[in-house]
């Protein structure tokens, strides 16, 4: 069975969980009482205590904190086709810059992460009373701080200057904003700090924890957007604590798709994930956000997409969309040279079961026209085309605006919520990270070419014509090279932030951003109404 070793500690702490609260039988004084007096002993029990400060990652890759992320940047568009997608109109507030303290996503996404923070302070505190402690109290406080950190490193990504709580006991509705700096600086120390406790497990036993190496994420992290945050340039503390992640035993998948596949559990690559499963832990919804309502036929989502997350032409301008063809009887079907562009669904879509990795084989013309597939609504043909010129329009072809993805394949058969588990670090980003890092700080050299070009004959297939050379380590192709390689992986907002083109990402309607207020989100307003000590931020009058 896939689940029997691949949730070993956090997917059986969640059954745990969710079996206990389901039933009648037992009763919150009686779990509670055995947390306290016997519980924190083995390492199945530390791992189900822990749970629930995990288990608020579920909302973290694919939820409201993926749409602040991705749909402020140029590489992520939600239209509202007719009705569809309108919703309160949240979705084109975010593409155009024109949120504020109410739009659903800014406060859903600061409710996600405070409460995996409370989570955290809530077991912290039960786990520190205990007499006696746990044998391995210091490494459970260690994992559990550090992933509070990572919650704050968020919060303070989006939000900048936000609360620091760290007891369980505090009035929430009593304290003030922290400036950014502040918070800064708490998140570096935590994890700094908690290094030493940290696991330096990579195994399927510590899968989708906190371990050194998730630590040194953070910090790289923290490091590369140093300018940003707090206005210090930290690019030579970035190459370092990259470094150690590089050595530590990961290694580039030689499929790039294979990192995000059905069954990616066994990746080299990925450093930190966040476990899903389509019957026990729902909302990887990947596929059903981005695809059509009747690419069931080709992609076999028997509930169908809801035709919602698409790309633009502008981003996909950016791909390398050069392919050879093959032709098996009325067929043609397609093989893009950078693998990467095949995770993009453009075109005719043909009733022929897609198949795995999308960068192979995909049926791109056909001359059998009983295999094109139609808009069962429009009577359209099913033909997906980039050249998104607005964010709403209620035409019929306006249904087929917007390339669509499949980077995280989706098991046959699904209703909605997928089997992938979701990335949050891996390997390429921290390569990237430390050629960008070393470029920035003037000490490029032929390791960071190197590491690049690793992920380049990644994608290429090993042509060495793709290969970089030192004239093409300049920061510019490493913006474009980012995109191509981390597409919808949670990184274009800060990416584009840090580049300088946050203010007009949002192409080809060439919208501009008077000033960059945009770059931290406002503090939700029903956190002002709940606790007026919160100072709003720059640039959102009021609440």
């Amino acid at each position: 069975m896939r689940h029997s070793y691949k949730y070993i500690k956090l997917g059986i702490a969640l059954t745990l969980l969710v079996s206990a609260a389901g039933c009648k039988k037992l009763e919150p004084e009686v779990y509670s009482r055995v947390a306290n007096e016997n519980f924190w002993q083995t390492p199945d029990q530390i791992a189900a205590g822990i749970a629930p400060a995990y288990s608020q990652l579920r909302n973290i890759p694919d939820g409201n904190f993926h749409d602040l992320q991705e749909e402020s940047s140029d590489e992520l568009v939600v239209p509202a086709r007719g009705n569809d997608w309108l919703a309160a109109g949240q979705h084109i507030q975010l593409f155009t810059h024109t949120w504020n303290s109410q739009t659903q996503q800014v406060q859903d996404a600061w409710n996600d992460l405070y409460s995996g923070v409370t989570k955290i302070n809530f077991i912290l505190s039960i786990v520190n009373n205990l007499n006696p402690a746990p044998a391995t109290l210091p490494a459970i406080n260690a994992e559990l701080k550090t992933l509070r950190a990572l919650y704050y490193y968020w919060l303070m990504d989006l939000y900048g200057n936000v609360p620091l709580v760290t007891d369980f006991n505090t009035n929430p509705n009593g304290v003030k904003n922290s400036t950014r700096k502040q918070v800064y600086d708490f998140i570096e120390s935590e994890i700094k700090a908690n290094m030493g406790q940290l696991s330096t497990d990579r195994s399927l036993t510590n899968y989708g924890r906190i371990n050194k190496y998730v630590a040194d994420c953070i910090l790289a992290k923290l490091y590369l957007n140093s300018v940003q945050y707090v206005g210090t340039a930290r690019y030579a503390d970035c190459i370092k604590v990259c470094d150690t992640v590089i050595t530590a035993g990961y290694s580039l998948e030689s499929n790039y798709f294979d990192n995000f596949a059905i069954e990616n559990q066994s990746s080299k690559e990925n450093i930190f994930v966040v476990p899903f499963d389509n019957v026990n832990i729902g909302g990887n919804n990947w596929a059903a956000q981005t695809l059509h309502y009747q690419n069931d036929k080709n992609y076999q989502i028997s509930g169908g997409g809801w035709n919602g997350y698409c790309t633009n032409a502008e981003f996909y301008s950016h791909f390398d969309t050069t392919s050879t063809y093959s032709v098996r009887g009325k067929n043609t079907y397609r093989t893009y040279n950078d693998a990467r562009a095949g995770q993009w669904i453009i075109g005719q879509q043909y009733a022929e079961i897609a198949t795995y990795p999308p960068n192979t084989g995909v049926l791109s013309n056909s001359t059998d026209a009983t295999l094109k597939i139609k808009d069962a609504q429009t009577g359209l043909d099913l033909s997906f085309y980039s050249d998104i010129t607005e964010i709403s329009n209620p035409a019929a072809s306006f249904r087929l605006a917007g390339l669509r993805n499949v980077k995280y394949w989706p098991n046959p058969g699904i209703q909605v919520s997928q089997n992938n588990d979701m990335v949050i670090f891996r390997l390429a980003d921290v390569l990237l990270m430390r050629a960008e890092a070393s470029v920035r700080n003037g000490s490029q050299s032929n390791v960071d070419l190197g590491y690049v070009n690793q992920i380049r004959m990644r994608a290429y297939g090993g042509v060495q014509k793709y290969a970089w050379t030192m004239s093409d380590l300049t920061l510019n192709n490493l913006f474009l090279e980012r995109g191509r390689e981390l597409a919808w992986e949670n990184v274009r907002r800060q990416d584009c932030i840090r580049f300088g083109n946050f203010a007009s990402a949002r192409k080809p309607q060439k919208m501009q951003d008077a000033d960059n207020h945009w770059e931290i989100y406002p503090i939700p307003q029903n956190q002002h109404i709940a606790n007026p000590n919160l100072t709003q931020n720059p640039g959102y009058a009021g609440f």
